[in-house]
């Protein structure tokens, strides 16, 4: 809505009374603040990256490929009621959509391609149980009050760890208990580190078992406080760094790359794919 805002702020007084309202306060709501408010007072609800105490949290490690099949198993186990899957893109969560169809799991997608009357339709089934599944974008991770949301399951990662509080703070509404699910690839890594950085939490890992299971999985993410922090203005999420050019991992401790090649295990397998480096990536700048 940032052009109608713009629209209306150029017709009404310079000389006026101002409150600004926002879920989250990023770096572009900020800026407006800045322009349009004078001398602002802060008022925040709960400090950022706090989350609800009754929601119970947890992380699968997954092939991407794998996780249909991942959420369609978890569904029928678990026994999920309401629930609520969120996907990064309007293509995947339309996509999903069909994919559970052919399963027989009931599901509709909101998101911004949807009309006023879709999503309303939607929402309509979804509070009424005879919608099991909604699988949404970011457009539904703000503003929805629906009660009895069992679960909520982050299908793909947000692009932003302050993104993640708001979606599984849709379950564990008024004083309820909720169960959030994270399903994570390799590529998805630095997102989830992320996350428990301003969370201050470790996110438990849930072990697969059966055809998910990822053998000889060692979950060997560093404590959130002492997860190295990146500098500068790079990229928010970076890829973790190769330490030599043979591809070979330093042993633990030392400060200097070990260049005789050892076998790689399944977590770092899933950190950095199947092939090994052959020359040091290029290097972010600060």
């Amino acid at each position: 809505f940032i052009h109608d805002l713009k629209r209306i702020v150029a017709k009404v007084p310079r000389e006026r009374q101002t409150l600004l309202f926002s879920a989250t306060m990023p770096r572009e709501i900020q800026n407006l603040a800045e322009q349009w408010l004078t001398n602002p007072v802060k008022v925040s609800v709960v400090p950022q990256g706090t989350t609800v105490e009754l929601v119970q949290q947890s992380v699968y490690f997954i092939e991407k490929r794998k996780k249909p099949d991942l959420l369609i198993h978890f569904l029928k186990e678990q026994g999920a009621t309401r629930t609520l899957v969120f996907m990064k893109t309007k293509h995947g969560a339309d996509k999903l959509v069909k994919i559970l169809g052919q399963r027989g799991v009931r599901a509709e997608a909101i998101h911004g391609n949807k009309s006023q009357a879709q999503r309303h339709r939607a929402l309509t089934e979804f509070k009424s149980e005879r919608l099991p599944v909604l699988v949404a974008t970011v457009i539904a991770a703000r503003g929805l009050d629906i009660d009895g949301v069992s679960h909520v399951i982050n299908f793909d990662l947000p692009m932003t760890p302050e993104s993640y509080v708001h979606r599984i703070g849709r379950t564990a509404r008024a004083g309820a208990e909720g169960i959030a699910v994270t399903f994570c690839d390799r590529e998805e890594l630095s997102m989830l580190r992320e996350i428990e950085r301003l969370t201050r939490q470790r996110i438990p890992t849930a072990k697969t078992t059966g055809e998910f299971a990822i053998s000889d999985q060692e979950d060997n993410r560093p404590a959130p406080q002492q997860a190295p922090r990146h500098g500068g203005g790079g990229p928010r999420y970076q890829q973790p760094r190769s330490h030599s050019n043979s591809g070979s991992r330093r042993p633990s401790g030392s400060t200097k790359p070990h260049v005789q090649p050892v076998a790689r295990s399944s977590e770092e397998r899933l950190a950095y794919g199947s092939k090994r480096f052959t020359k040091r990536p290029r290097q972010f700048q600060k």
